[in-house]
């Protein structure tokens, strides 16, 4: 895993790696020869160590999020720097580095401004599957391949823009920081950054999984004195306790809705609630309070995922509890598969390849 010779062999050629392919939505991802082209001008070619599984990935197969197909997916990577094109500066081969969904060109007027994090061209919000130049650097069986947020992390081999990856320490582990890509800033960043949970408040998290499970310790640290977690599986429940939720809520048992539940236990409803599901009917609302979003927890992600990762090495944060599982890049479908299973307790996987 922290091996960081390449050959320069490679450079400036096709490699022909093994990637988890969706051909389609609603069938299990194919383990395919894919070639992935040298990368262009601005663009650097990556050997993916790690790849976190999210929700978003499951969404995705399952046809609920729309994007293009075929395409590779993955979006929470960790790898070395195996080449990179014309016109690079902020990284150079060998380097470790993490690949963002959300790229930071540094240039567009969201990008400069001060609590702006939402690029202009990021490729989430409508996706084309495709890199910045609208076309793609992967083929498989003579037909070209979308890629996914500007990042596909389910292969060995990947390509994108230096908007979209950033160098991090060499002392960095490759099998865990890879969550700091997406799942850590999105949940952390929703409590440090957007709700600025106060210490003594009341919080409740709709969805115990992976961006649920960062928002509690997140909440636990800025000193929430009473966490409520709900979910529907209660086999999360005594690994989320561990990390600091208080009280449990499981929609299925209740007669009454959740938020009137929440509203009695507390009297007057929380003072910061969560919904980490991507459920409109999870949304709380109530007379007088205010409702935001969060897109990577409002992180600059090429000036703030770095340090987090020194944050993880100097143990000022700790994502070890968020990573529950690890599977060979090559079972990707059986990590899907316990990611789905309720009894399998499934906060983060990660693949190693």
């Amino acid at each position: 895993m922290e091996q960081t010779e390449l050959s320069t062999d490679t450079a400036n050629k096709v490699i022909l790696c093994r990637a988890a392919i969706a051909w389609r939505a609603n069938a299990p991802l194919s383990i395919e020869l894919l070639e992935v082209d040298p990368p262009k001008a601005c663009e650097v070619r990556i050997k993916i160590l790690s790849s976190g599984i999210c929700g978003t990935d499951l969404h995705i197969l399952e046809g609920r999020n729309k994007v293009p197909l075929p395409a590779v997916l993955g979006h929470e990577g960790a790898g070395i720097i195996e080449s990179v094109g014309e016109g690079v500066t902020s990284v150079k081969p060998g380097d470790k580095v993490l690949m963002l969904p959300l790229p930071e060109c540094r240039e567009c007027c969201f990008c400069l401004h001060p609590k702006g994090n939402v690029c202009v061209k990021e490729d989430i919000l409508s996706p084309t599957g495709l890199m910045l130049d609208g076309t793609s650097r992967f083929t498989c069986k003579a037909q070209k391949i979308h890629h996914l947020f500007g990042t596909s992390t389910f292969t060995e081999y990947t390509v994108v823009h230096e908007i979209a990856v950033v160098k991090i320490d060499d002392a960095s582990p490759m099998n865990k920081v890879c969550i700091i890509s997406c799942e850590v800033p999105t949940g952390f960043g929703a409590v440090f950054n957007t709700a600025k949970v106060t210490p003594g408040s009341t919080c409740v998290v709709f969805g115990l999984g992976g961006i649920g499970s960062a928002i509690v310790m997140a909440c636990k640290a800025s000193g929430a004195c009473r966490i409520i977690g709900v979910d529907i599986n209660e086999n999360k429940f005594p690994r989320a306790r561990a990390l600091g939720v208080t009280d449990f809520l499981n929609p299925r048992n209740l007669k009454k809705p959740v938020q009137q539940v929440v509203v009695e236990m507390t009297g007057f409803g929380a003072d910061f609630a969560f919904e980490a599901i991507g459920l409109i009917d999870t949304m709380l609302i109530n007379s007088g309070r205010t409702l935001k979003g969060s897109f990577l927890g409002e992180y600059k992600s090429r000036d703030c995922i770095p340090k987090l990762v020194t944050d993880y090495l100097q143990k000022k944060i700790n994502i070890d509890p968020l990573i529950t599982h690890t599977f060979h890049f090559e079972r990707i479908n059986n990590a899907f598969e316990v990611l789905q299973d309720e009894n399998e307790n499934c906060i983060r996987c990660v693949l190693l390849f």
